[in-house]
């Protein structure tokens, strides 16, 4: 037998192994998907709240004559590459994922663009990495990286709710009708998180935490864009709010209940955080708190901004 005719039937053989349904497996790695972007925010706040952000001095070596972390580069090194090692087990996740999904690639497309789109920002993100160790960290770039691991996590997020069958097309789970206002407020909530979130990275880039002593800061009033920052935080509070009114006034029961309640309990620890790291000096570990709270609010209004958008109105 050529070679040539092999080796279709081999692909074929691989192919008939793959699920032909979203099965255990995937939604697994959905989830997995998604705890992984939200760690990796955590870690990617560890580099820079220990003054790591140039523990690798270079990219996309860790040195200019070693691949990884040496042992005279000490904690710093360890933290620096550890993060960039977490950036290769996520591809690994994504390219899992489109395996599990190839003979999806059809009927359920939108599970793979998304799993594609998971898998093409990864190397994305690893340019932006380098370009903000080559800019010696300058304060914009590393927003810029934060925020990518943001849109991340809305992407995995949506992933999630897709191979649940609580959204989009292939939607099994049966979501409770909504009053007319849910929707539109739910989708102002998820664009005012947003907008929370790209100030928190501008309010970063002026506060003292800069990932390394020598790091540029962006030169702008701290203290006014912290206020500016608080804003939208507040819309999202009074959306969340008047979200969990909505339900318990119409008797609400299902995913949508749960989205918003958790919505709610994610929206008032992010404030407790907030406030209590302004008013008590920035300590380190109440900013990591915070930019973990950061991922699970984008990721929480993400959640309910889609149920509300699948869910039918009454």
């Amino acid at each position: 037998m050529s070679t040539a005719s092999r080796s279709p039937r081999m692909a074929s053989r691989i192919t008939s192994r793959l699920p032909g349904t979203v099965n255990t497996a995937v939604r697994r790695l959905a989830v997995l998907s998604l705890i992984g972007q939200t760690v990796l925010v955590v870690t990617g706040g560890a580099v820079r709240l220990t003054a790591s952000g140039l523990g690798c001095p270079t990219w996309p070596r860790c040195t200019a004559d070693s691949l990884v972390n040496t042992p005279e580069m000490g904690i710093h090194g360890i933290i620096e590459f550890g993060n960039r090692l977490l950036t290769f087990a996520l591809a690994a996740v994504a390219v899992m994922m489109l395996v599990y999904l190839w003979n999806l690639r059809r009927e359920r497309r939108d599970l793979f663009l998304l799993a594609l789109g998971l898998l093409a920002s990864i190397p994305a993100q690893a340019i932006i990495g380098g370009i903000t160790v080559l800019s010696g960290l300058n304060p914009w770039v590393v927003g810029l990286h934060f925020l990518v691991s943001m849109a991340l996590v809305v992407l995995a997020t949506l992933l999630v709710n897709r191979v649940y069958g609580r959204t989009g097309r292939a939607q099994t789970a049966e979501l409770a009708a909504l009053p007319g206002a849910a929707r539109p407020v739910m989708m102002a909530v998820a664009v005012f998180a947003a907008v929370a979130v790209c100030l928190g990275v501008v309010v970063t880039g002026a506060g003292p935490h800069a990932g390394d002593a020598n790091a540029p800061r962006n030169n702008l009033d701290w203290d006014l864009f912290s206020h500016i920052h608080a804003v939208p935080a507040y819309l999202v509070t009074a959306g969340a709010l008047f979200g969990v009114y909505l339900v318990i006034r119409a008797g609400i029961r299902g995913p949508f209940r749960t989205g918003v309640l958790l919505l709610l309990g994610v929206t008032l620890l992010q404030a407790v955080i907030g406030f209590t790291q302004y008013y008590n000096g920035i300590p380190e570990l109440l900013v990591g708190a915070h930019m973990l709270g950061a991922a699970l609010l984008i990721s929480a209004a993400t959640n309910t901004a889609d149920l509300a958008r699948d869910s039918p109105v009454r």
